[in-house]
C-alpha cells in the first residue's frame, strides 16, 4: 500500500458505515486523517460503530444533523448506497467539499493494478471467473469492491504483483475522478437502478466513469452484442476489444460452439463449467483478461472448464434422486431469468419464480417460457407470472414460500429433471434479500437430502 499523504492531518466525513464505510474509516485514520463517521443506524445497534468508537474514531450515530458539515471537513467519502440527492450530500457539494466513494480512496493507494468489471448482469461471476483462473494460473489475484470484500480494506495487503479484480457498481463509479484501471470490462448496459439514477442515459454515464483516465496503453472490454457497445467505443481513450456470441470480433467470441480469441481457438463452448449463454459472454471477457495478462490457453480452459459457478447465481446446487438443482436468486430482473433458462432443455425444467410486484408484466418472458415442464409461482408477481405461464401454455401451481416451491417442484420432478429458482423478481415482498431467498432454496434442499 502507497504511504500518501493526501489525507494527512484532514478533517474527513464518513458518511455511511456499512463495511465499506468501516473499512474507509479505518484505512484514512492509518493515512492520518483525522476522522468522523456519522451512520444513521443507533449507536447500541451498531457494532461497527462501536468497534470504530474503541479503537479512537469518532462516531455520530442515530441521524445524520446537517450541521454536522458546519465543522469544517475538508472530504466527504460517502456510502455507495447513498444517493447524491441526500441533504448531507448535496450540502456538502455546495460547499466545495469533494465527495468520493471508498472506491476512488482504495485506488489511491494501491500499489496493484486493477482489473474493473461493471455492467448490468454477470459482474459478479465475471469477477470470480477471473480471480479463480489468474489464480489457477500462478498469479496472485485479490477479489475486492462490490463483491463483498470493500476495496479500501483489500488494497491494505495487497502487493505490487498482486492483481485487485473490482467489481463496480453504478452507485461506486459515480465518485470516482482520478480511478485509473489497467483492464476494465463492461458486461452489459440494461435499464437498471433507473430509481437511483433517474435516467438509463445517467446510469451509463455512472457506468462510463470506469474508463475516464484510461488511456491507449490500457484495455476496455465492451460487449458487441449491444449497439450501445459500439457507440461507446467510439469516445474513449482505451484500446477497446469485444466480446461476442454472435459474430467474429476483435477480441473474443463464439463460433460454431467454439470459443475464440483473436482467431486463435481457446475450448468448446460447452465445457464451460456453467450453463448458458451468458456465462458464454462471461467466459469470453475472463479470456480477453487472461490473454492479456499472459495465461496459456490450456490453462484457460482448464480454469473454465471446472469454474463451480457463484452463490445464488446459477449456482449448481446438487442432485437428488436423479433431480438437479440450480440456485439463481440473484435473478431479480426478466433478462436474468431468461439467462439461466438459455443454459437448459425446457421440457426437463422446472421453473421456481416470482417475487416483488414492480408493476411490469412478464410478456417478454413467454417466449422463453414456452416448453417448460412446470413453473411454481409465488410472491407478489405470482398472478402475472401465472399470465405468462398460460400464454406459454406451461402449467403452474402457486406455492406460499420458497421453501414450499422447493417441496413442491421436487415432488413433481422426475429423474433427469432440473428445478431452477430464477425467480425473474427482486426479493423484498417476502425476505429482505436475494441471499436469504437463496439460502432458504438451499436448506430446503439439504432437509430434502436427508429425507430421501
Amino acid at each position: 500500500m502507497k504511504k500518501i499523504t493526501n489525507f494527512e492531518n484532514k478533517k474527513v466525513l464518513i458518511l455511511g458505515l456499512a463495511r465499506s464505510g468501516e473499512a474507509a474509516a479505518r484505512l484514512l485514520a492509518q493515512l492520518g486523517a483525522l476522522v468522523t463517521v456519522n451512520d444513521g443506524k443507533a449507536f447500541e445497534e451498531n457494532p461497527a460503530a462501536q468497534a470504530l468508537l474503541e479503537d479512537g474514531i469518532k462516531v455520530i450515530c442515530g441521524s445524520h444533523p446537517l450541521e454536522l458539515l458546519d465543522e469544517d471537513f475538508e472530504v466527504m467519502v460517502k456510502n455507495p448506497g447513498i444517493p447524491y440527492t441526500n441533504p448531507m450530500v448535496e450540502k456538502a457539494l455546495a460547499t466545495g467539499i469533494p465527495v468520493l466513494t471508498e472506491v476512488e480512496l482504495a485506488y489511491l493507494v494501491s500499489e496493484a493494478p486493477i482489473v474493473a468489471i461493471t455492467g448490468s448482469n454477470g459482474k459478479t461471476t465475471t469477477t470470480t471467473m477471473i480471480a479463480d483462473l489468474l489464480n489457477h494460473a500462478g498469479q496472485s489475484a485479490l477479489l475486492s469492491g462490490n463483491i463483498g470484500f470493500p476495496a479500501s480494506e483489500v488494497v491494505q495487503k495487497a502487493k505490487k504483483n498482486d492483481t485487485l479484480i473490482m467489481e463496480l457498481s453504478s452507485f461506486q463509479l459515480m465518485g470516482v475522478e482520478e480511478f485509473h484501471p489497467h483492464i476494465a470490462i463492461i458486461t452489459n448496459l440494461m435499464p437498471t437502478h433507473i430509481d437511483y439514477h433517474g435516467s438509463f442515459e445517467a446510469y451509463v454515464e455512472a457506468k462510463w466513469n470506469l474508463q475516464n483516465r484510461m488511456t491507449q496503453e490500457d484495455y476496455l472490454i465492451l460487449n458487441a452484442n449491444q449497439a450501445i457497445s459500439h457507440e461507446l467505443a467510439a469516445k474513449t481513450n482505451a484500446k477497446v476489444l469485444f466480446i461476442s456470441t454472435e459474430k467474429e470480433v476483435d477480441g473474443a467470441y463464439l463460433s460454431d460452439g467454439k470459443l475464440y480469441y483473436q482467431g486463435e481457438y481457446i475450448m468448446d463452448a460447452d465445457a464451460i463449467g456453467v450453463p448458458g449463454i451468458h456465462n458464454v459472454e462471461n467466459a469470453l471477457a475472463t479470456i480477453i483478461v487472461a490473454k492479456l495478462l499472459g495465461v496459456e490457453n490450456a490453462v484457460i480452459a482448464e480454469s473454465l472448464a471446472h469454474f463451480g459457478g457463484v452463490k445464488h447465481r446459477l449456482q449448481n446446487a446438487g442432485q437428488i434422486d436423479g433431480v438437479t438443482f440450480y440456485n439463481d436468486s440473484k435473478s431479480t430482473n426478466i433478462l436474468a431469468c431468461q439467462n439461466a433458462l438459455s443454459g437448459f432443455d425446457n421440457e426437463k425444467v422446472i421453473l421456481i419464480a416470482g417475487g416483488l410486484d414492480r408493476g411490469n408484466t412478464f410478456d417478454d418472458l413467454v417466449p422463453d417460457l414456452k416448453g417448460l415442464k412446470k413453473m411454481v409461482l409465488l410472491g407478489e408477481s405470482a398472478p402475472k407470472m401465472k399470465e405468462a405461464a398460460e400464454m406459454a401454455q406451461v402449467p403452474s401451481i402457486d406455492a406460499k414460500d420458497i421453501a414450499n416451491a422447493t417441496r413442491i417442484a421436487f415432488s413433481e420432478a422426475s429423474q433427469g429433471d432440473i428445478i431452477l429458482l430464477s425467480p425473474a423478481n427482486a426479493s423484498w415482498d417476502m425476505y429482505p434479500n436475494f441471499e436469504i431467498r437463496g439460502d432458504e432454496f438451499l436448506k430446503t434442499i439439504s432437509e430434502l437430502k436427508g429425507e430421501a
